[in-house]
């Protein structure tokens, strides 16, 4: 049996678009980073691309798959679908204050989409990547690296530690910012949250 205190899977949120500076959904849409995004996920490059990660898994949209480039990985990438973020349907492209004003009582991690992804949808997609994570620590494989997107990652967070996706609203999650799970002794659990590199 391995020990599975050794296991790191690190969660890395693409660098600032366009659209996460002006706070609109971004899903489907499939935008390039800004010259700050880029130089963002450059400022990682020394606290990522150094270590031997024996699984990179990445978003195949645009802006999560160059942050994974930029800061050294991008030929070790494995695309995984799952990895998209959530299908915000008819929200795609507005703000949380444009959507509040036509529905006041919106939650995105309660509700989901309109035309988009329920939160049952989003909890499939993660526990199969949960499951991939969990295959691979247990084979004693070494450590992984995930690149995704603010809200489907927020939820993959959640669902490793086995909580109900709603939790996911409760953990803030800044551009180009690592995140690590692990286990305590057998238990899956959060090693540390939204770190950038303005905090090394």
């Amino acid at each position: 049996m391995p020990d599975l205190t050794k296991f790191e899977a690190v969660l890395m949120r693409h660098g600032q678009t366009e659209w996460s500076v002006r706070g609109k959904h971004t899903g489907k849409t499939d935008l390039p980073l800004t010259p700050e995004g880029e130089a963002e996920a450059l400022a990682m490059a020394p606290h990522i691309g150094g270590h031997n990660y024996q699984l990179v898994l990445s978003s195949p949209l645009e802006r999560a798959h160059n942050t994974c480039k930029l800061v050294g990985l991008g030929e070790h990438a494995k695309l995984r679908d799952d990895l998209r973020e959530w299908d915000y349907g008819d929200y795609e492209g507005l703000t949380s204050i444009d959507i509040r004003d036509r529905n006041p009582n919106w939650l995105l991690w309660r509700d989901g989409c309109p035309s988009g992804e329920s939160p049952a949808q989003i909890v499939e997609r993660c526990d199969r990547v949960v499951a991939e994570l969990v295959d691979f620590a247990e084979r004693d494989a070494g450590d992984a690296i995930v690149f995704a997107h603010g809200h489907i990652l927020r939820a993959l967070a959640a669902r490793w530690c086995e909580l109900p996706l709603i939790t996911g609203q409760h953990l803030m999650l800044a551009t180009a910012a690592a995140s690590s799970l692990g286990y305590e002794h057998s238990t899956r659990a959060i090693k540390f949250w939204n770190r950038t590199s303005q905090d090394r």
